[in-house]
């Protein structure tokens, strides 16, 4: 791979091997370049958790109802999946660093309105804000990965973005409670602005420009279509839980994002210049890799949710205990990705074989924190560990095949499907397994007390010590169940991302080493 232009190299290595035959390389200052951006996707994958500590506080002193709370939090999220797509194609338009810089700048702003915000109307705009600036930055960080590293190294460096990633989610609730200990709620904000500063003048002295030589006009249409359809249907997940997901206040975003991304589909198909390449999806590669990253966040993010659930309502944790209890899954995918274990076994494995171990040992795990987690925290921290080791192998896999499987002029376009994806899977996660688990929570609450999808509510009914103890082995047998559907999904899951990675590798191959030898009878 040439270090002076990073579009060259337009094809993937060979699906299925990722040792690569060119030589070792990149650009030179690729690691300085990894820590830069890991470093700005550290901050916007923080602040996705950082404020659920901070709710005592925002409710106190800026008078937040119940619905601004929720909207704090969830406005970064829902502007952020919903522009996933457009910054990635945006990043391979008008260029990676470029967009790097907007999306720091942007974030940064944001961040420093949200940190001196006089009201809760004035927080909620300043999130939304913050989440323009990540999409930008969630998009060029990886596509930047891709443009500095070889396919020797990528695994990798790939493995070491998904490690941090991984670490913000569970950090944010820690870092929040330390800041909060200290200091007021703006100040989990404000410690982003030297992030980004540092980022600014990091990114201008060390980050090659590089952008697709062949983007042909924007694709406005497809624009508006994706983030509309995305916004709808990631807003119908995340106030599911609150209004029933049966409800018209989630039913019709819910159908009007499906519609919509329906049209999405059938104008990318027919555009000249469309912002994701349809005809992706009829490769066994790339779509073995999106069923993948799908069912293994379906699986991790929905069984996760659940089990914030047992810590804090039968375990009676706070938010930030039950952030610490989660740690060691998160702290394993890290520990498999800075050592290079996992791009060792992905090197030698291959990407079906490493997929499919990966999702399986997660599998492994999510069924033993479901079986025996009950038990006490031990089997639980046996289960999350055996998680942890099957993510921190699985996804950076994953994320390998995604974006190997596209042109890497086109690194902008993978990283924003790579990261739809997994709010996509992690979003059907929640609200498939939260409904299994609400629904088996139903089924055997006792007969005295009405359906409830909340353990408190339920409890509040409960006539008496025996009927309380009945509605809590309920609340325990539900998220069982939901979390053994998890572990069903993401098994299931590695085994289709397997098969159809295996059976594309196949023909790569072949020519690579050239047709079988003839016979002599031939």
């Amino acid at each position: 791979m040439a270090t002076t232009d990073p579009t060259a190299e337009s094809a993937g290595p060979v699906p299925g091997h990722v040792s690569g035959t060119g030589p070792v390389g990149g650009h030179p200052a690729r690691w300085a370049i990894l820590a830069v951006v890991c470093l700005a996707e550290l901050v916007v994958v923080l602040d996705n958790t950082v404020l659920n500590v901070a709710i005592p506080s925002l409710t106190s002193e800026l008078g937040a109802s119940t619905a601004d709370v929720q909207w704090m939090i969830n406005a970064y999220a829902l502007v952020q999946a919903g522009l996933l797509l457009g910054a990635g194609s945006a990043a391979d338009r008008h260029g990676r660093k470029r967009m790097l810089l907007v999306g720091l700048v942007l974030f940064g702003a944001g961040s420093l309105a949200a940190g001196l915000a006089g009201s809760s109307a004035q927080l909620i705009a300043a999130r939304a804000g913050m989440g323009v600036g990540a999409a930008l930055l969630l998009t060029t960080t990886l596509a930047v990965v891709m443009q500095v590293f070889d396919a020797h190294e990528r695994p990798k460096a790939i493995g070491i973005w998904g490690a941090v990633n991984a670490l913000g989610f569970a950090a944010g609730p820690v870092v929040g409670g330390l800041v909060l200990d200290h200091y007021w709620w703006g100040a989990v904000f404000l410690i982003n602005i030297p992030v980004v500063l540092i980022g600014l003048v990091a990114v201008t002295a060390l980050v090659p420009e590089s952008r697709d030589p062949r983007a042909g006009r924007p694709d406005l249409p497809g624009t508006v279509l994706s983030v509309v359809g995305m916004t709808s249907v990631v807003y119908a997940v995340i106030t599911g839980p609150e209004h029933g997901w049966t409800s018209a206040d989630v039913l019709v975003p819910a159908l009007l994002g499906v519609a919509v991304l329906a049209a999405f589909v059938r104008w990318e198909r027919r555009t000249e210049h469309p912002m994701l390449d349809m005809s992706l999806f009829r490769e066994r590669r790339f779509t073995g890799a999106v069923t993948g990253v799908v069912l293994v966040t379906f699986g991790s993010g929905g069984a996760l949710y659940l089990l914030t659930q047992q810590f804090q309502f039968v375990r009676g944790d706070t938010p930030l205990q039950a952030g610490l209890d989660i740690a060691p899954f998160a702290l394993t995918v890290g520990l498999v990705n800075f050592t290079g274990l996992s791009a060792r076994l992905i090197t030698r494995l291959g990407l079906p074989a490493a997929i499919a171990s990966g999702m399986a040992l997660m599998a492994v795990g999510l069924a033993v924190v479901a079986l025996v987690g009950a038990g006490g925290y031990g089997g639980v921290l046996f289960g999350l560990v055996l998680m942890g080791a099957g993510c921190g192998c699985a996804n950076p896999a994953i994320a390998e095949a995604i974006m190997s499987a596209i042109p890497k002029e086109r690194a902008g376009a993978g990283a924003g499907v790579n990261g739809t994806l997994v709010e996509m899977g992690t979003g059907l996660g929640v609200a498939v397994l939260g409904a299994v688990f609400v629904s088996r929570f139903d089924a055997l609450l006792p007969g005295s007390v009405d359906t409830a999808e909340s353990l408190p509510a339920a409890l509040a009914q409960a006539s008496g010590g025996a009927e309380r103890a009945s509605v809590t082995e309920a609340f325990a047998a539900g998220l069982q169940t939901g979390q053994l559907a998890g572990a069903a999904a993401v098994l299931l899951g590695g085994c289709v991302a397997g098969v159809l990675l295996h059976r594309a590798a196949r023909p790569a191959r072949e020519a690579a080493t050239g047709p079988p030898p003839l016979s002599r009878e031939g």
